[in-house]
């Protein structure tokens, strides 16, 4: 069985179909995820993103993004077409909010939907919005993406004026959750809504650590001591995202696995995948690691270009020495298990 923290597909076949012109849907599709490649892969569940950008129109800081209203409209576009996708493909597909959802999920073979919203900036600062999203079915949400929003800021910043290459490397460690940032963490946790913080500033992951106390996610990050990335964690972080009982997801995005020379290509591999759990395994223990792949979300990782590829992952991974129980929670066990506490 496997879960997935993250994927962008949802966005992906609206960008196909309103950018490109093209017929584009979840069931079948020439993307890294579709219905039929999860339920013929052994998908116990996938959560799926509502990624909206802020660049587009208003200003924060005197910079040209989205306006609120107008982040929301998309969101609530992206969540219709989830709704639709849904609808069409009930044969294959289940909705899942809740825990016996989850539970009902397993027994009927079917594929469970997850779904998360990626930038909490949707929302602008309304706890009522967030209110809302949860009203909607929104389990997870990241509360940054790579622009400051009215929640806190994230670690690369798109309105950063050094932003390029070398700002993949440069943590923010002065700016973290606002207000408003705490108290969405507080309600988040009061309803039942898993607070990730991938893409959010070092800063503000204390933040989080500090105002929340349950468990919170890194939906698709990986380990900052093997990949100097800034979107991936500290050792320091695992430890503490571990000791409160949450989990990470494994990104398969191949700049934050390995880094290469400015200008070469970086395809990807299966061992950079590998050497990225066993550290996180040695940081933070067998029970905070899980999947986030973050599928059509990033350029194809050659060596795990597509759901149908999971199982070379399991192979190179037990071929680097994880039991048979390890694997079972990266690819399924740990997620499962704060899903099922916090729906």
């Amino acid at each position: 069985m496997i879960i997935d923290m993250h994927c962008d597909t949802i966005s992906e076949i609206r960008h196909r179909r309103v950018g490109r012109g093209e017929d584009c849907g979840l069931r079948e599709n020439v993307l890294h995820i579709d219905a039929k490649r999860l339920w013929e892969s052994g998908y116990l569940l996938q959560c799926f993103a509502l990624f909206v950008s802020l660049r587009g129109c208003g200003a924060i800081d005197g910079q040209d993004i989205r306006q609120p209203d107008r982040a929301w409209e998309d969101v609530c576009e992206l969540y219709r077409l989830f709704r639709r996708e849904m609808e069409q493909n009930a044969d294959l597909l289940q909705w899942v909010t809740n825990a016996e959802e989850l539970k009902h999920c397993r027994q009927t073979g079917k594929v469970g939907a997850v779904l998360t919203v990626e930038e909490g900036g949707v929302c602008g600062g309304s706890v009522k919005r967030l209110e809302e999203l949860y009203d909607m079915g929104v389990r997870m949400m990241t509360l940054t993406w790579n622009f400051p929003n009215e929640l806190g800021y994230p670690n690369i910043n798109s309105l950063d004026s050094r932003h390029g290459y070398q700002s993949l490397f440069q943590a923010d460690g002065m700016h973290g959750l606002t207000e408003a940032g705490r108290e969405f963490v507080r309600r988040m946790e009061e309803l039942g809504m898993l607070v990730d913080v991938s893409h959010l500033s070092d800063k503000g992951f204390w933040d989080v650590a500090e105002t929340g106390t349950g468990p919170f996610v890194a939906s698709h990050s990986n380990a900052r001591a093997v990949c100097p990335c800034v979107r991936n964690l500290t050792d320091e972080m695992i430890r503490a995202l571990a000791e409160r009982g949450g989990v990470m997801g494994l990104n398969f995005c191949a700049d934050f696995l390995r880094t290469m020379p400015e200008g070469e290509a970086n395809p990807g591999r299966l061992e950079d995948v590998a050497a990225h759990a066993l550290h996180i395994l040695r940081a933070g223990g067998e029970d905070c690691l899980g999947l986030g792949s973050d599928f059509d979300g990033i350029d194809t990782n050659e060596a795990l270009p597509g759901a149908q590829a999971m199982d070379k992952l399991w192979d190179a991974l037990k071929q680097g020495g994880f039991t048979e129980r390890q694997l079972d929670k990266i690819f399924y066990g740990n997620v499962l298990r704060v899903l099922s506490a916090v729906l």
